[in-house]
């Protein structure tokens, strides 16, 4: 069993930067990808930026150069470095992680706002 949460959304201004973090506890035994999605108001929800555990690194091609995703094994925390946002940013983000067995689970979900 793994529980999520996510912390750090906001409102900010647009070229304004935010860091999200992502806490996983629970049993865990071993995760093996943890990701950022994001959902819009009247879009689907994408796939952000993702990070195996030896620290590959993915993002789509909207964010690349802006966003940073990293994490802390030891910790089972994933964090989401934003810089540069603009207002297409805005969305709900949501922590993803998969563990060594191919179980997917999610967080509740923040709030990120880029609005003047």
């Amino acid at each position: 069993q793994v529980q999520l949460v996510e912390s750090g959304g906001g409102l900010v201004q647009p070229g304004g930067s935010l860091r999200l973090s992502c806490a996983a506890s629970g049993s865990i035994s071993s995760i093996y990808t943890m990701a950022w999605d994001r959902q819009a108001p009247g879009k689907q929800r994408e796939l952000v930026a993702s990070i195996t555990r030896s620290g590959y690194t993915n993002y789509v091609a909207s964010v690349k150069g802006r966003f940073t995703i990293s994490r802390d094994n030891v910790k089972n925390t994933v964090y989401l470095q934003m810089n540069s946002l603009k207002p297409e940013d805005t969305a709900v983000y949501y922590c993803e992680v998969v563990t060594g067995t191919f179980n997917t689970y999610w967080g509740q979900g923040t709030q990120v706002t880029v609005s003047s």
